[in-house]
């Protein structure tokens, strides 16, 4: 049987060299190999390539390596939750390149499975594609996704025994096995090691022989970063709001799977109970989410897609980021209930950038906004400034194209429907003049509880 070298956090970061792609496990500080990073960040390696889902919070793991200036460039799909990091990209001082969250997890795998890469149909039609071949397969638009490798993977995992075989715990799967099987060297860091055989086999989910070294560090609050509390959330919740997730809320039927993103959906999660008879999924590797504990953090939950902890359901199941991803794009996830920022006539939907603004990541929204088999927007009817958000024609960066079925604002709810934009229902407080007056697209009215059809745009 291999027995991995067990070493020391220092003789671990020396085998890191300037230069290197590194591939980092991770969602947010969960499952975050940020004792190795922190290790890194006392040496004078420079210029790495860091591929993550993000590059940690500031100060905070990757983040650490970011403020010493040790990052030349970072691959992944979120980085809007370390504003160090936008600042970073936006100034130049660090290349960024971005990737649909799933895109991401899924080119680490094909790296390590040997696979040259891979047609995916996310990002198709949107600024992500510009300058990727894409071909059309079975009548849908993909687009051409390289393989990801590295020249070291470091990952973080709960448990391993002498042999490197390992367990995570929760959902701190996420990217850390497929790392563990994209990249030359890779360096484990667990919270305990135990003599080989004290692992049952039908319980390890990454296998020895990927593992080469393997570091043992113990986690404690600090290290979890804003998923350390469950009162570091900040749900806002008012009754226009609550009117928005309802109206979602009537949207699903019972055994249906739903994936909820952050702001309002997450409010969705409030109000279903168990006769809704509905099974909740989190992108970062979990299926029937449960709702917010009252107190406590990470140390003892799982999180959700917006790094906040939640509980787990009684049947429910925690799983790696490919596979959480596979889901989506396999069409296993009946409704995806997310924000937007404007939604079109042509059911187009922007929700990940603004030029100018301090934003930089579209995480999970777009495999989930092409892969669900309903997608549902849930957002004001118009932006700070007063512009309607409901307009003819999207001017910010795509996320999907047509892919919308429903839109809910604390105005209106609008179906779309045989390329038609409909007027359905007229939520509590508003009328019909108030919702012309904001609403730029055109729009067609027809109330589902009268049946009628007139035009009012």
């Amino acid at each position: 049987m291999k027995v991995v070298p067990i070493i020391s956090l220092e003789e671990a970061a020396k085998k890191v060299n300037s230069g290197d792609v590194m591939l980092v496990g991770g969602f947010g500080m969960t499952g975050n190999p940020v004792h190795l990073l922190h290790a890194i960040a006392e040496t004078d390696t420079k210029d790495l390539t860091y591929i993550g889902n993000n590059v940690g919070e500031p100060g905070l793991g990757g983040g650490r390596l970011l403020r010493n200036g040790q990052i030349k460039k970072a691959i992944g799909s979120y980085f809007t939750s370390n504003r160090e990091a936008v600042e970073a990209a936006q100034s130049g001082k660090m290349v960024v390149e971005l990737l649909p969250q799933g895109t991401l997890g899924e080119a680490m795998r094909a790296g390590g499975a040997g696979i040259g890469g891979f047609f995916t149909p996310t990002s198709a039609g949107t600024p992500l594609a510009k300058g990727r071949e894409s071909r059309m397969i079975d009548g849908v638009e993909m687009v051409y996704i390289p393989a990801i490798k590295g020249d070291v993977a470091l990952i973080r995992a709960w448990k391993a025994d002498a042999a490197g075989n390992l367990v995570y715990r929760m959902t701190e799967n996420n990217f850390n096995h497929s790392a563990a099987t994209a990249a030359k060297l890779v360096i484990a860091e667990v919270e305990t090691i135990v003599p080989v055989g004290d692992i049952d086999p039908n319980s390890v989910h990454t296998p020895g022989c990927f593992i080469d070294y393997l570091v043992e560090a113990k986690l404690t609050e600090a290290d979890l970063g804003s998923s350390a509390s469950v009162s570091a959330s900040a749900k806002k919740v008012d009754e226009s709001r609550l009117n928005m997730a309802r109206e979602a809320l009537s949207e699903l039927t019972p055994g249906d799977v739903v994936n909820l993103g952050i702001g309002v959906p997450t409010l969705v999660a409030d109000l279903i109970t168990p006769e809704h008879g509905i099974s909740m999924h989190t992108e970062n590797g979990m299926l029937g989410v449960g709702p917010e504990p009252e107190s406590g953090g990470a140390m003892d939950y799982p999180v959700n897609a917006g790094k906040v902890p939640i509980t787990a359901l009684p049947g429910a199941s925690y799983f790696d980021s490919s596979t959480s991803f596979g889901m989506i794009r396999g069409g296993h996830v009946d409704v995806a209930i997310m924000g937007g920022l404007q939604v079109d006539a042509d059911a187009n939907l922007a929700n990940w950038a603004v030029p100018g603004k301090p934003l930089l990541g579209v995480g999970g929204a777009m495999d989930l906004a092409s892969g669900a088999e309903r997608l549902i927007i849930t957002m004001t009817h118009t932006d700070r400034e007063g512009n309607s958000k409901v307009v003819p024609s999207c001017t910010l960066p795509l996320t999907t194209k047509g892919a919308v079925n429903v839109l809910i604002t604390e105005l209106a709810k609008f179906r779309f429907d045989q390329g038609k934009m409909l007027l359905v229902k007229v939520l509590p407080g508003a009328t019909f003049e108030e919702i012309q007056a904001k609403t730029g697209a055109y729009y067609e009215v027809a109330l589902e509880a009268e049946g009628n059809v007139r035009t009012l745009n």
